[in-house]
């Protein structure tokens, strides 16, 4: 098993910045990449970004690409997620998940998951 805890959330005003931190324990070894979803209010889970854990490629959502940047810290097995020029439709749940193979990455069809961590933007 692997166990996800996310931490940075929080309420921002509109072209704000945050950080998002997902650590990553248990059996780190089996995860082949690692990345975040959200959910808004009524709205089903989406894909935000995800990076692969051996070589970093690095994988966006049109809405996000340009404002979020995914990164990790394999030696602490973290997973960043830099949010820039927050805006109010990037209120949501924030979700860290961990993919445990290449095709699971392809579909976006993570294994884990964490416990998620609010993120809510005012205009």
């Amino acid at each position: 098993q692997v166990q996800l805890v996310e931490s940075g959330g929080g309420l921002v005003q509109a072209g704000a910045s945050l950080r998002l931190s997902c650590a990553a324990s248990g059996r780190t070894f089996s995860m082949y990449a690692m990345g975040w979803f959200r959910q808004a209010p009524g709205k089903e889970r989406e894909f935000v970004a995800a990076i692969s854990w051996s070589v970093g490629f690095t994988y966006y959502a049109d809405s996000v690409k340009g404002r979020f940047t995914i990164s990790s810290d394999n030696p602490k097995n973290t997973v960043y997620l830099q949010m820039n020029s927050l805006k109010p439709e990037d209120t949501a749940v924030f979700y860290c998940a961990a993919y445990g193979d290449r095709r699971s990455l392809i579909s976006r069809t993570a294994r884990w998951w964490g416990q998620g961590t609010q993120v809510t933007v005012s205009s």
